[in-house]
């Protein structure tokens, strides 16, 4: 096998490493882990559906009902959306950060793959080049021998 075919090969074998599940970049600790999975609940639909309807139900009820826990300005409403702001905001970015690191490793290993990839292109490249030298240096000693083939039918 050539050098080329080596490293081609390794260029394959750090293409399936990649394509594989995201086990090796998987959250290590419990606090990663517990970090992603609040950043995907309280980034999607169904957290902000399930909590806009609890608010509206929270405000209705303490407009309307004379049991009301939370008069209007809804001060109690207001310490409890803080609270959750408080939390969920440096939560959310634990895990943007712990994503930014997974893309710039990412980012990492795609620069040294094209860069592999590059030198074998640049090694095609020559290999190209020289089998062109060799097709011209035989197409010129052919041309050369059928001069002389020629001189010597004419001569």
């Amino acid at each position: 096998m050539s050098n080329t075919e080596d490293v081609l090969n390794a260029l394959r074998a750090e293409a399936r490493k990649r394509a594989e599940p995201e086990a090796a970049i998987a959250p290590r600790s419990w606090g990663e882990r517990a970090a992603d999975t609040i950043a995907s609940v309280v980034g999607s639909w169904k957290f902000i559906v399930i909590q806009s309807a609890l608010l509206a139900a929270w405000i209705v009820f303490n407009a309307v009902s004379a049991e009301r826990v939370d008069p209007y300005p809804f001060i109690l409403l207001n310490l409890l959306l803080s609270f959750q702001a408080a939390y969920t905001a440096p939560i959310i970015m634990m895990s943007q950060n712990r994503q930014s690191d997974i893309d710039r490793r990412r980012n990492v290993e795609d620069f040294n793959i094209n860069c592999k990839a590059e030198l074998e292109i640049e090694t095609l490249h020559e290999k190209i080049d020289l089998l062109r030298e060799r097709e011209i240096a035989n197409l010129t000693a052919a041309v050369d021998r059928l001069t002389k083939l020629l001189e010597e039918k004419r001569g």
